[in-house]
């Protein structure tokens, strides 16, 4: 058994020594290849680094010699600056002398030639706003040579400059008559027979017109003037020779008085100013005269009827008061005093609702209408505080609008209320007129049917 075990142990150690010897020898080769590799990665390496050090150099090659370019161009341009600044003082002093030379070598002829400019702006904006420049267009081009130059005007421009002068002047007191464009209201231009009377007005043969200075156009105004001051341009371009005619002038030569005309509020245009207060003060005067028109006319209608029926006493007729009355007179012949005057009376008092209707509904509206005025001038002035809390007072036109309700209601209430207590007062005159006519006649039945009664 021990021989057996030993056998064993011999065994086994020996494979284990076989083992361990071919494991160490397989190691052996494994580690020959791995430095082998590592010797061929630094060789390769090598080369790498050997070749990427030979391109730096190379580039620091390059780079030293962009290097030196740079400092040669820089030192190059700060010479050239050098240089250029040198030429640019020398010829500073070369300036101030040749203009020192030049204000010798002109002398008086500088001072000629700042009076010749002066002379030409101020008469370039006469020229270019005049109506004249409409019949001669143009005038202004050789002025305005002369005002943008900056060398001594020769005489050619100084003599255009004496002719645009004296043009000026001529024409100014001369009515001429010549044909233009003139643009239409309603778009585009027509050639039309233009009249200037000076360098005031142009017109047509019944209309003003004036001169678009920006556009250097003809054009009409946008609103014609008052009457009286229209048909006078119509009166002027139709008189014959010899004859006289007066026509209104400008004294701003249209160009002021004229175009403030075109702002002019026309009285519908004020009354729209009144705003919802205006209209509804409208819609007041527009029913109180309905009603008042309708109650002239019945009341005329029945103050018609009932002096009909003064003449014809004996037969009364049920189609107007006084015919009724009278009925109710001869129905109660047989009644005593006291009961013929109560039937009368009520006769009377049925008359009247209809005779007195809408009397106080005339006078309502014409003590309604002022008040609703005043309602509208407290509307404008809250608006107006409010505009001014908004904006301040720099600009009145924010608060004109306001203001304009105020003012304008309040007088649309007063022109309501005139019309309305006028023919209130012929509405009242006339129904009073009836009433009393029905008073005397029941007064004279009852004083009748007394003596009757007595005798």
């Amino acid at each position: 058994m021990k021989m057996a075990i030993k056998s064993l142990v011999v065994a086994a150690a020996v494979t284990l020594s076989a083992s361990v010897a071919f494991n160490a020898v397989a190691n052996t080769e494994k580690l020959d290849q791995l430095l082998q590799q590592i010797q061929q990665q630094r060789t390769v390496e090598g080369r790498v680094n050997q070749e990427r050090e030979r391109a730096f150099l190379a580039e620091r090659a390059d780079k030293q010699a962009l290097l030196n370019a740079a400092k040669k161009a820089l030192a190059d341009q700060e010479a050239r600056g050098k240089r250029l600044q040198q030429e640019y003082a020398q010829n500073d002093i070369l300036i101030a002398q040749k203009q020192q030379e030049l204000q010798s070598a002109l002398g008086t002829m500088g001072e000629v030639f700042g009076v010749v400019r002066q002379t030409a702006n101020k008469t370039l904006g006469t020229i270019s706003s005049s109506i004249i420049s409409a019949e001669y267009p143009g005038r202004d081009v050789p002025l305005r040579e002369i005002a943008a130059a900056s060398e001594l005007p020769t005489l050619d421009q100084m003599e255009d400059l004496w002719v645009a002068m004296l043009t000026e002047m001529t024409e100014s007191a001369k009515i001429s008559k010549f044909d233009a464009e003139v643009v239409e209201l309603a778009g585009g231009t027509s050639t039309q027979r233009v009249t200037r009377l000076g360098a005031f007005h142009l017109t047509t043969a019944t209309d003003y017109l004036i001169r678009n200075v920006d556009t250097d156009q003809i054009q009409p105004l946008g609103r014609a003037p008052q009457s009286k001051i229209q048909s006078s341009v119509a009166t002027f371009n139709s008189a014959g020779a010899g004859e006289l005619a007066g026509m209104y002038v400008d004294p701003t030569k249209g160009n002021s008085l004229l175009r403030l005309n075109q702002q002019r509020a026309t009285l519908m245009e004020y009354y729209h100013q009144g705003g919802t207060v205006g209209y509804l003060i409208t819609v007041l005067l527009a029913i109180g005269l309905l009603i008042a028109l309708e109650r002239i006319l019945v009341l005329a209608s029945v103050g018609g009827k009932m002096r009909a029926q003064l003449k014809n006493l004996g037969t009364p007729s049920e189609k107007n008061p006084l015919g009724r009355i009278l009925k109710v007179y001869h129905d109660n012949k047989s009644a005593d005093v006291e009961n013929l005057e109560l039937k009368l009376d009520e006769a009377i008092l049925r008359e009247t609702p209809a005779v007195d209707r809408g009397i106080g509904l005339i006078k309502l509206f014409a003590a309604v209408a002022p008040l609703m005025g005043l309602l509208g001038t407290v509307i404008g002035m809250i608006l107006t505080f409010q505009q001014i809390t908004l904006y301040g007072t720099g600009d009145p036109k924010l608060m004109a609008g306001s203001i304009s309700l105020a003012l304008v209601t309040t007088a649309l209430g007063l022109i309501c209320a005139l019309p309305l207590l006028f023919v209130h007062s012929i509405v009242q005159s006339r129904a009073k007129s009836i009433l009393q006519v029905l008073d005397e006649q029941s007064a004279g039945i009852v004083a009748a049917h007394a003596e009757k009664e007595k005798a």
